[in-house]
């Protein structure tokens, strides 16, 4: 047997416990959970089969009450004696991709990220467009190429047409570009034909991970009047590998930012699920945005009931994820696009003026959170290298 020892400024203490898939060599991916720099080996810990599992979509499928249940006995087993077999080094471990991705669903909630855009592309109309403050504004993406942290990225190609050319051409993206994002992901879903209310929002939803929305803006430039986002987004999307629990995230729950015109009744909430969130976005190593999810105007609960309205089923492994997060401050915003202004304001990346995304760059998106008793809570990293185009 052993006891893990739990640092008290661990970012994965008892507030946290996180879930992943890991496996270790010569052994098959399985469900584990975070405990200050180990991995707990679930199935093999409380003998459950559910855990044996290579995704998590079997235990989030049972429910809330389920979701509580193990969470207690959890935190017995990981403040006693933990069977030695169980318990493997953070160091030792592969993690894999947490969760099957039912659907993708991605949103634009943050204001002052579609107000910069705004600026940016309508420089001579209000930045705001009309319907923006009435409803969470989304797109469909594509569930299959949403990839583990660590999953090299390929640098898409496609069409793109800068302003001062008078047609398009096809190659490789010369505006490729990060979001720094928030993502949750539907444990329990709904009937088709069923909506999810604001209220309910915590007994379908399982936990958050970190997103990073690679995102090829000249690409998506050009395709998206009139239909939106398409192939300027579809390439790639990353995620961290260890979901925190929306149990574990109580401590962090604040007021969404004032919401005038007040929402439609579906949208209104009586107890906002805000979260107070700070990101941080690493671009070759330097530290250069810090993005304050706070600030989100939109709630997850919101999006959630905006994303079910229509009657559209939720399914287990459902990820829906906020849109880049940013703030008011310009060392706040979570897109190269805001932070360089379009690219003509270029930042210095370890002494090089830089503004898009070059072969050989490194993003690394990390956040933190507020937990239980004044502890902080950790949601590890998501980390993505671009390669070069497939010539």
């Amino acid at each position: 047997m052993t006891q893990i020892t739990i640092p008290a400024d661990s970012p994965f203490g008892l507030a946290n416990l996180p879930y992943g898939v890991f496996s270790t060599p010569g052994t098959a991916p399985r469900v584990g959970v975070r405990v200050a720099d180990t991995v707990v080996d679930l199935a093999a810990a409380l003998g459950d089969d559910v855990f044996a599992r290579p995704s998590l979509n079997a235990f989030m499928a049972q429910g809330r009450e389920r979701w509580v249940e193990v969470r207690e006995r959890l935190l017995d087993l990981v403040t006693g004696d933990v069977p030695g077999t169980a318990v493997h080094p953070v160091g030792t471990v592969t993690m894999h991709l947490p969760f099957e991705v039912a659907d993708y669903v991605d949103f634009y909630a943050s204001e002052h990220h579609a107000s910069n855009l705004g600026r940016l592309f309508r420089p001579d109309s209000e930045p705001l467009m009309p319907n923006w403050k009435h409803l969470p504004v989304g797109y469909h993406g594509r569930a299959g190429t949403v990839v583990a942290s660590g999953t090299d990225i390929v640098r898409p190609s496609g069409q793109r047409k800068a302003p001062d050319e008078a047609a398009p051409s096809h190659g490789p993206s010369r505006r490729l570009d990060i979001e720094a994002e928030v993502g949750f992901v539907v444990g329990t879903g709904s009937a088709l034909g069923g909506t999810v209310g604001t209220d309910e929002f915590d007994r379908h939803v399982f936990g958050a991970v970190l997103v990073n929305d690679w995102s090829a803006r000249d690409i998506q430039a050009w395709e998206y009047v009139p239909l939106g986002p398409f192939l300027g987004k579809s390439f790639a999307t990353s995620i961290s590998p260890w979901v925190v629990p929306l149990l574990a995230l109580e401590a962090a729950r604040v007021a969404t930012p004032p919401q005038d015109p007040e929402p439609l009744p579906y949208l209104r909430e009586k107890n906002p699920w805000g979260l107070d969130l700070d990101l941080v976005v690493e671009w070759n190593g330097q530290v250069v945005s810090r993005p304050p999810y706070r600030e989100m105007y939109w709630s997850p609960a919101q999006m959630l009931a905006h994303m079910t309205v229509n009657g559209a089923s939720a399914r287990t492994g459902d990820l829906f994820a906020s849109g880049t997060v940013s703030g008011p401050a310009k060392d706040q915003r979570g897109a190269f696009i805001e932070l360089t202004w379009g690219g003509r304001e270029p930042v210095e990346v370890n002494g090089e003026p830089r503004t898009f995304l070059e072969d050989g760059d490194e993003v690394v998106i990390s956040a933190t959170a507020p937990g239980a008793a004044g502890t902080r809570i950790g949601f590890g990293e998501v980390r993505g290298r671009v390669l070069p185009a497939v010539s």
